[in-house]
């Protein structure tokens, strides 16, 4: 009998085990694996796990080694591990080392201009680029120096002396922007050299090479007016980097450029797609990279034909509904890569491209994952209203049954540019979403990457127009299914989606009940007057608002401008914003939530003082997570 009453509780506690679900407190106790690299000796994958701290407000990290076939990982010490990967700031022959560090170059503050006044407050700019990203500028750059790699005591040399340029570009470069040639004669470099407001209308950064012995240094990629960046060397020394071809177009296709004999060659330019990152094989004859395809991250490669001439082509090696990211480094016919997807966070795992099989080396998070019923996504393909074929996911909740009606909510992605894949967030998480039951339905619209260049480029200059009809295509495919509620929709979304809920918002025609908007574009007016990159403006808005005769930009800040359809407003809307937000600044949050509030709309604005166009403190993220969902039940 005891034993019968024992199988009878073991069970019923394995079920009970079973059935939770996701929380915002357990994705935040969740590691984040980061792949720092194959150990010198080849035997081993360095990385760091990072897991946010609730007491403390801050994230801790701890470091570990796993062999490449897998096995147990042991833990090390940071600075074990600077021992254990190759450095690749010291100099191929090890004489010197490549650093960087911030300079004041720039006269910025009253004091700097009148030294007599040294408690005055004042800033005193000339040009553009006064401020970026999170931060205001001070008169400081980041500058490359090399000196003596071991015991000399003589002082770093700075390449970049007196110039006001950054190396590493801010505000997220850092020591890939720079690199050591193979004969550690030259330094190569990314910078934009450019100042004040040309610097924020351009997006030309180019590749420098600085020569030790003349101390003079060329522009290598003077001819490209867009974006070069990634350098690095192949095996057999040939320069190698990622290349966007227009200037001002920040998600211009991203191609692979191999300088031969002094002749560039662009191994992806038949391709129809867009490079994220990529790897030399260590033969020498191919390249791997990540790109986004069909609502994934996958891996590729590409041939180099060398001096054979052989004809380029691209290959996809992997596929399945997960999104492949980091590639780590190779063991024989073995790719080491990072792979999450929309249930699970990065894990390092080893591909097999002779038998195309995964094997997952970490496990950082199984032991939470296993005590979880997650949600299940499905891929949907809707036809537009220009009658092309969408993809959509659908997430649904855990323990999912069909016969019962689910509230719905529509994700919006940002970008506007960018894809929406197999991905793990810690704020905008699907399987968190689904687990508090809600389905979701992230439509992959105009502005996507991995649907071809003509797809992710539709959404320049047409902010308010296709992409739209996308957005309600997917919700109302999706609710024709009776398991979703029709009477309780939401649409949610950050940035460019926030701009999407605010543009939703008010062209809608009582689809939804509620709305959730984080750091969105509101007034595209006021936005091109306080952005930083202006750039980025200029080429998605086709200009500025004061040309009145560019129907294009009209179009933009008129037509395509939410504040003109705020007199039709009549759904509750949550309303975020970071303080240190200048990409898109607290005005856009404000003029939003005061529009709301005096229209008699129930609003409520979440405003986050430190956090930039993220949210990255542990607990303000849990705030968010508590706000985000509370508002949900509230108006859902």
């Amino acid at each position: 009998m005891k034993k019968i009453l024992f199988l009878i509780v073991s069970t019923m506690s394995l079920t009970a085990s079973a059935q939770q679900v996701l929380s915002p407190e357990g994705l935040w106790k969740l590691g984040r694996l980061s792949a720092l690299g194959i150990s010198k000796d080849g035997k081993s994958i360095v990385y760091k796990v990072t897991t946010p701290s609730m007491e403390e407000n801050k994230s801790v990290s701890k470091f570990y080694t796993i062999p490449l076939t897998g096995g147990n990982p042991t833990e090390v010490q940071e600075e074990q591990t600077k021992e254990m990967l190759v450095n690749r700031n010291i100099s191929p022959d090890g004489a010197y080392i490549l650093s960087s560090q911030e300079v004041k170059v720039e006269k910025v503050f009253g004091k700097d201009f009148y030294p007599e006044l040294d408690k005055s407050e004042a800033q005193i700019y000339d040009g553009l680029d006064y401020r970026h990203w999170d931060t205001w500028n001070n008169g400081t750059h980041n500058h490359v120096f090399y000196g003596i790699n071991k015991g000399a005591k003589a002082r770093p040399i700075d390449i970049m002396k007196d110039e006001p340029y950054d190396s590493p570009q801010k505000p997220f470069g850092g020591d890939e922007d720079f690199i050591w040639s193979p004969d550690s004669k030259n330094i190569i470099y990314v910078c934009k050299k450019k100042a004040g407001t040309a610097y924020a209308v351009s997006t030309n950064t180019d590749l420098y090479e600085y020569n030790l012995e003349t101390k003079t240094t060329k522009n290598l990629t003077e001819n490209n007016l867009g974006y070069d960046t990634n350098p690095t060397f192949s095996p057999e020394g040939y320069l190698t980097w990622l290349q966007m071809k227009r200037d001002g177009y920040e998600a211009d296709k991203n191609d692979i450029i191999v300088r031969f004999r002094d002749v560039d060659y662009n191994l992806t330019a038949n391709w129809d797609g867009s490079v994220d990152s990529f790897k030399w094989s260590p033969d020498g004859t191919k390249v791997y990279f990540v790109a986004a395809v069909d609502g994934t991250l996958q891996l590729f490669v590409v041939n180099f034909p060398g001096v054979k001439r052989i004809a380029v082509s691209v290959k996809q090696i992997t596929s399945g509904d997960f999104d492949v990211h980091d590639i780590v480094g190779f063991n024989g016919d073995n790719v080491i890569v990072t792979r999450t997807d929309m249930n699970h966070a990065a894990e390092l795992y080893s591909y097999n491209q002779k038998k195309k099989t995964f094997a997952k080396l970490t496990k950082v998070n199984d032991e939470a994952y296993a005590k979880l019923s997650l949600p299940k996504y499905e891929r949907r393909y809707v036809t537009t209203t220009d009658g092309k074929k969408m993809l959509v996911w659908v997430i649904l909740p855990p323990n999912f049954d069909k016969s019962k009606k689910y509230p719905t909510l529509l994700y919006c992605q940002g970008g506007p540019q960018s894809p929406l894949t197999q991905f793990y967030s810690f704020r905008w998480n699907f399987s968190l979403m689904a687990s508090q039951g809600y389905v979701v339905v992230a439509p992959n619209r105009r502005g996507m990457y991995g649907h071809g260049q003509a797809w992710n480029e539709q959404i320049s200059k047409d902010w308010g127009g296709q992409v739209m009809d996308d957005y309600l295509s997917a919700i109302d495919d999706v609710a024709k299914e009776s398991y979703v509620d029709k009477a309780r929709l939401g649409c949610v979304g950050a940035s460019y989606g926030g701009y999407s809920v605010f543009y939703l918002a008010g062209i809608h025609k009582n689809r939804f009940k509620s709305f959730i908007a984080h750091d969105g574009v509101f007034n595209t007016q006021s936005m091109f007057g306080t952005t930083e990159e202006v750039f980025f403006n200029n080429w998605d808005f086709g200009g500025a608002y004061w040309e009145k005769d560019n129907a294009v930009a009209q179009k933009a800040y008129n037509e395509f401008n939410p504040i003109n359809y705020v007199s039709q407003w009549n759904t509750p809307i949550l309303i975020i914003q970071g303080g240190k937000d200048f990409r898109v600044p607290i005005g856009q949050a404000q003029e939003a939530f005061q529009a709301a509030q005096l229209r008699g709309i129930k609003s409520r604005f979440l405003y986050l003082p430190e956090e930039n166009h993220w949210v990255l403190k542990p607990q303000n993220g849990m705030v968010w997570q508590r706000e985000f969902y509370k508002w949900l039940k509230e108006t859902l």
